[in-house]
């Protein structure tokens, strides 16, 4: 058995000892940023075994998720980037006060395993790289990636966007799986790949080439908070209780997470 998966079954036996019983069992329906995924299950399944309760998880881009919840889908806890959540508590989506920040991404270039690694250590750096690549991916902004959006509007900041525009890549695979979207890269289509960091990690054939310069990084705060469809508002309190518990600040902060910011 891996380290990890040592580490995580600990996890599990910890968390639940901490967590009090909920009398009947219910099951939560959770709508979470893909950027979660690594750490989520564990953290599920130790919520689980000690609460009785379901969980059952469907992971997408941020701006996705907060289109099923204004057109009004039963949801029991959304998680999304902090402003995409207060749009939806703003207008009436999200239950007044049930909003609280569960960790912080950040944004970072993959490159193929075992590539050469150019210079991004600083905007100048960024630059030349992106123009000397052969050719670059991020996700498609039309998905609701906030790592795409973010790096469609970096790159015209730049001033790159006609240069890049021929040989940028934009992936819009399934958001469900957020480990997929590095393929065009595993398979040497692209050079470089703009995505969540925590997203990178757990990507196949890829590997962290680093993150983005701190003068243009761009750090999401994702934010969980309860739908006002949720059919089981007070389970899915104690769910997002548990995620802001020491134990699941841990299992984030293993999985390369950075911690949330008070709200």
């Amino acid at each position: 058995m891996s380290l990890r998966r040592i580490a995580a079954a600990a996890f599990v036996m910890i968390a639940a000892a901490g967590l009090p019983n909920i009398a009947s069992a219910e099951e939560i329906k959770g709508q979470i940023s893909g950027a979660l995924k690594l750490a989520f299950p564990d953290i599920v399944a130790a919520f689980e075994k000690q609460s009785g309760n379901k969980v059952t998880v469907t992971y997408g881009p941020g701006g996705a998720i907060a289109k099923t919840i204004e057109k009004g889908e039963i949801v029991d806890v959304a998680i999304v980037p902090s402003d995409l959540m207060e749009k939806l508590a703003k207008d009436g989506k999200i239950v007044a006060g049930s909003t609280v920040g569960i960790a912080k991404v950040t944004i970072g270039i993959a490159i193929r395993k075992g590539a050469p690694k150019p210079d991004i250590s600083t905007v100048d750096a960024l630059k030349k790289t992106l123009l000397a690549a052969r050719a670059i991916g991020y996700r498609d902004p039309k998905t609701g990636s906030t790592s795409g959006t973010y790096t469609a509007q970096l790159i015209e900041k730049l001033g790159l966007t006609a240069q890049l525009k021929e040989k940028t890549k934009l992936d819009d695979s399934d958001g469900e799986h957020p480990e997929l979207v590095f393929q065009s890269l595993e398979r040497g289509e692209t050079d470089l790949q703009f995505g969540a960091i925590t997203e990178i990690v757990m990507a196949h054939g890829v590997e962290l080439l680093g993150p983005l310069p701190n003068e243009v990084q761009k750090v999401t705060l994702l934010t969980a908070g309860i739908p006002a469809t949720s059919k089981s508002p007070a389970a899915a309190k104690a769910f997002i209780d548990f995620l802001i518990g020491p134990a699941s600040t841990s299992a984030l902060k293993t999985n390369g997470f950075e911690p949330a910011t008070k709200r």
